[in-house]
């Protein structure tokens, strides 16, 4: 499920999976796929200092009232707007133990860009660093370095739920290898990030 995340320029904002059985994540009402994101940040770790390419994200920015409610829809209660609806196809499980994110979401891909083009179109966001304060930022999203980095500590542990039988996908564990050993200071540090629960 989402968690809040400390950001440079909204204060506490939403970050995370939202549904089980897919790889689509939420920044607010930002909607984007954790496997895309992640071959992006790949990118990113191969920078060298003064050589940032312009970069951006694909996403679907969905109006609020669009988005729907997704505590109604964990409960069943509640499947109007675009979470709504992805949970009236992969309802919220009936046994707690079964609540865990499935690393084979990204199956279920192209429904779920089938749903999400009925509340936005795919549009780009620009990603842009700092490199005096090393920050960056995510379209209008402002993060330092550790609040970056703690943004990809929640995909690597697949956010609260985690990953379903600690099994990761291939693209978050290719992730977390090139953050690691890349020499580019906006990852200085993060190789603690991985570590403990």
């Amino acid at each position: 499920m989402p968690l809040l995340f400390e950001s440079i320029s909204h204060g506490e904002v939403p970050f995370g999976f939202f549904n089980i059985e897919t790889d689509m994540v939420l920044l607010d009402n930002s909607f984007f796929f954790a496997s895309d994101v992640s071959a992006r940040i790949c990118e990113l770790s191969d920078l060298s200092m003064g050589n940032f390419p312009s970069q951006h994200w694909e996403v679907y920015v969905i109006e609020s009232y669009k988005i729907g409610n997704l505590m109604g829809a964990i409960a069943g209660i509640d499947f109007h707007g675009f979470i709504g609806e992805i949970y009236s196809h992969f309802p919220f499980p009936h046994e707690p133990d079964k609540f865990k994110q499935n690393p084979e979401g990204f199956k279920t891909r192209t429904l779920v860009e089938e749903i999400v083009k009925k509340y936005a179109s795919p549009s780009n966001i620009k990603i842009s660093i700092d490199e005096g304060s090393w920050t960056i930022s995510i379209g209008k999203y402002v993060f330092s370095r550790d609040g970056f980095h703690k943004l990809l500590r929640y995909l690597w542990l697949g956010g609260y739920p985690r990953w379903k039988d600690n099994i990761r996908p291939d693209y978050i564990i290719r992730m977390k290898d090139k953050v690691e050993h890349s020499n580019y200071p906006l990852f200085f540090g993060i190789k603690g990030m991985f570590e403990g629960p």
